[in-house]
C-alpha cells in the first residue's frame, strides 16, 4: 500500500462513522417530527368548523362538524357539532341534510335544552322550500305540522313565537293556493268547482288574509248560478266580519245593484253558510 492509498484508507475509517452518525441524527429528527404531528382535538376541529360557518363556507363547515361527530363520538363536542351541522346545512340550502341532522339530534337528545332548536330547524327546512302557490303544496303541509310540533311541545321556548308567525304565513300560502285554483275555475265559468275552492278558504283558512276575497268570489259565483239567497248570506257574513274591506265594498255594490239586501236570510237553514253566520267569530287556532 503506497502513501496515497494509506491516506484514503485512513480518512475513510474516520469519515464513515461520521456519516453514519449524521444519518442517525437525521432519523432522530424524523422521529421527533412524527411525534409532533398529532390529530387535532375535538375542540380544535369544532372551532375550525365554526370559523368556516362564520365565513359563510357552509358546506365546508358542515363537513368539519360531521368529522367531529365521526372522530369523537359520544363527546359533548359531537353533540354540539350535530346541531351545528344542521345549521350549516340549512344555511347552505342543503335542506334534506339539515333535516336529517336535526332529526338525529332529536333521536339522540330528545330532552336536551336545544331540542326545540332542532325541531325548529326541521320546520324551517320545509318552510324555506315553499315555492309559489301554483306548485304542489305537500311541503307546506309538512312545514305546518313541524311548526305545530314546536308550538305544542316547546311552548316556552324562544322558537315558539317565530313558529307561530311562520305557521300563519304557511296557512296564508295554502289559502293562496286554493284561491289561485278557484279564480281559474271562476274565470272559465266552472262555478261549482270555484265554489268548492273558495269554501275551503272560508271554512279551513278563515283567519288568513284571503278570507274577504274568498267570500266576495263566493258571492260572484252564487249570483252566476242564480243562487241569490246564498249570495245574500255570504255578503252578510263578509259585511259582519270585514265591513271596512274593499272586498265588502265591491260586494255591497254588486248585491245592491241587483236589488239584493246584504242582510242574512234563511238563518234557520242547515247549509254551510248559515252555520258560519251563526258562528261568525273566527275559530281559535291550535
Amino acid at each position: 500500500m503506497d502513501r496515497n492509498d494509506f491516506m484514503i484508507f485512513k480518512w475513510g475509517k474516520i469519515l464513515w462513522p461520521l456519516a453514519a452518525f449524521s444519518i442517525f441524527l437525521s432519523g432522530c429528527n424524523d422521529l421527533t417530527e412524527k411525534k409532533t404531528e398529532r390529530e387535532p382535538t375535538a375542540e380544535e376541529m369544532y372551532l375550525s368548523a365554526d370559523a368556516k360557518l362564520n365565513d359563510n363556507l357552509n358546506a365546508e363547515a358542515a363537513s368539519l362538524f360531521a368529522a367531529v361527530e365521526r372522530q369523537y363520538p359520544y363527546s359533548e363536542w359531537a353533540k354540539k357539532s350535530l346541531l351545528m351541522s344542521a345549521i350549516a346545512n340549512h344555511n347552505g340550502a342543503f335542506y334534506e341534510e339539515s333535516r336529517a341532522d336535526a332529526e338525529r339530534y332529536l333521536d339522540f337528545y330528545p330532552a336536551d335544552v336545544d331540542a326545540a332548536h332542532a325541531q325548529y330547524l326541521i320546520a324551517l327546512s320545509y318552510y324555506d322550500q315553499i315555492d309559489n302557490v301554483s306548485r304542489d303544496q305537500s311541503v307546506t303541509f309538512s312545514a305546518l305540522q313541524a311548526f305545530r310540533t314546536v308550538i305544542e311541545r316547546y311552548p316556552n321556548s324562544e322558537y315558539t313565537s317565530p313558529s307561530l308567525l311562520k305557521f300563519d304565513l304557511s296557512l296564508d300560502h295554502l289559502a293562496g293556493a286554493e284561491m289561485e285554483v278557484g279564480r281559474y275555475y271562476l274565470k272559465r265559468g266552472h262555478f261549482g268547482a270555484a265554489i268548492s275552492r273558495f269554501r275551503v278558504v272560508v271554512e279551513e283558512f278563515e283567519t288568513t288574509s284571503h278570507t274577504p276575497e274568498a267570500l266576495h268570489r263566493l258571492v260572484e259565483s252564487y249570483l252566476s248560478l242564480g243562487l241569490t239567497a246564498n249570495a245574500q248570506t255570504t255578503g252578510a257574513i263578509l259585511g259582519h266580519n270585514f265591513q271596512a274591506s274593499d272586498w265588502y265594498k265591491d260586494t255591497y255594490v254588486l248585491l245592491t245593484g241587483r236589488g239584493i239586501s246584504t242582510e242574512a236570510v234563511n238563518e234557520n237553514s242547515s247549509n254551510w253558510l248559515t252555520k258560519i253566520w251563526r258562528n261568525v267569530t273566527p275559530k281559535k287556532r291550535l
